[in-house]
Protein backbone atom coordinates (compact mmCIF):
# COMPACT_ATOMS: atom_id res chain seq x y z
CA UNK A 1 0.00 0.00 0.00
CA UNK A 2 1.29 3.42 -0.91
CA UNK A 3 0.57 6.46 1.25
CA UNK A 4 1.36 9.92 -0.04
CA UNK A 5 1.45 13.55 1.00
CA UNK A 6 2.13 16.56 -1.23
CA UNK A 7 3.89 19.81 -0.47
CA UNK A 8 2.98 22.74 -2.69
CA UNK A 9 4.29 26.30 -2.85
CA UNK A 10 7.16 25.56 -0.49
CA UNK A 11 9.17 28.69 -1.20
CA UNK A 12 12.44 26.81 -1.54
CA UNK A 13 14.38 25.78 -4.60
CA UNK A 14 14.05 22.16 -5.72
CA UNK A 15 17.82 21.72 -5.55
CA UNK A 16 17.94 22.68 -1.87
CA UNK A 17 14.97 20.47 -1.02
CA UNK A 18 16.42 17.56 -2.98
CA UNK A 19 19.64 17.68 -0.93
CA UNK A 20 17.69 16.85 2.21
CA UNK A 21 15.23 14.51 0.48
CA UNK A 22 18.09 12.35 -0.80
CA UNK A 23 19.30 11.88 2.78
CA UNK A 24 16.03 10.35 3.96
CA UNK A 25 15.03 8.42 0.84
CA UNK A 26 14.88 4.68 1.55
CA UNK A 27 15.05 5.07 5.35
CA UNK A 28 12.40 4.01 7.81
CA UNK A 29 10.10 6.70 9.16
CA UNK A 30 11.82 6.80 12.55
CA UNK A 31 15.29 7.14 11.01
CA UNK A 32 14.07 9.86 8.65
CA UNK A 33 12.51 11.85 11.48
CA UNK A 34 15.77 11.71 13.44
CA UNK A 35 17.76 12.90 10.43
CA UNK A 36 15.34 15.76 9.82
CA UNK A 37 15.28 16.71 13.51
CA UNK A 38 19.02 17.32 13.65
CA UNK A 39 19.48 18.85 10.20
CA UNK A 40 20.04 22.59 10.09
CA UNK A 41 18.58 23.11 6.62
CA UNK A 42 15.36 24.99 5.92
CA UNK A 43 14.17 22.10 3.76
CA UNK A 44 14.42 19.76 6.76
CA UNK A 45 11.68 21.68 8.56
CA UNK A 46 9.41 21.52 5.51
CA UNK A 47 10.10 17.84 4.86
CA UNK A 48 9.51 16.97 8.51
CA UNK A 49 6.05 18.53 8.32
CA UNK A 50 5.43 16.64 5.08
CA UNK A 51 6.57 13.34 6.60
CA UNK A 52 4.35 13.85 9.64
CA UNK A 53 1.45 14.52 7.28
CA UNK A 54 2.13 11.27 5.42
CA UNK A 55 2.25 9.38 8.73
CA UNK A 56 -1.09 10.91 9.67
CA UNK A 57 -2.51 9.92 6.29
CA UNK A 58 -1.38 6.34 6.93
CA UNK A 59 -3.10 6.31 10.30
CA UNK A 60 -6.30 7.65 8.72
CA UNK A 61 -6.16 4.94 6.10
CA UNK A 62 -6.05 2.36 8.88
CA UNK A 63 -9.34 3.69 10.27
CA UNK A 64 -10.97 4.14 6.87
CA UNK A 65 -10.31 0.71 5.35
CA UNK A 66 -9.92 -1.36 8.53
CA UNK A 67 -6.43 -2.34 7.44
CA UNK A 68 -3.56 -2.80 9.82
CA UNK A 69 -0.52 -0.71 8.94
CA UNK A 70 2.33 -0.54 11.43
CA UNK A 71 3.67 3.00 11.25
CA UNK A 72 7.10 1.81 12.39
CA UNK A 73 7.37 -0.38 9.27
CA UNK A 74 6.76 2.50 6.84
CA UNK A 75 9.61 3.61 4.59
CA UNK A 76 10.27 6.86 2.79
CA UNK A 77 10.03 6.55 -0.96
CA UNK A 78 10.66 9.15 -3.64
Amino acid sequence: MKISATLRRAGISPFKARLVANQIRGKTVNEALLILEYSNKKAAVLLKKLLNSAISNAEDRIDEFDEYVDVDDLKVQS
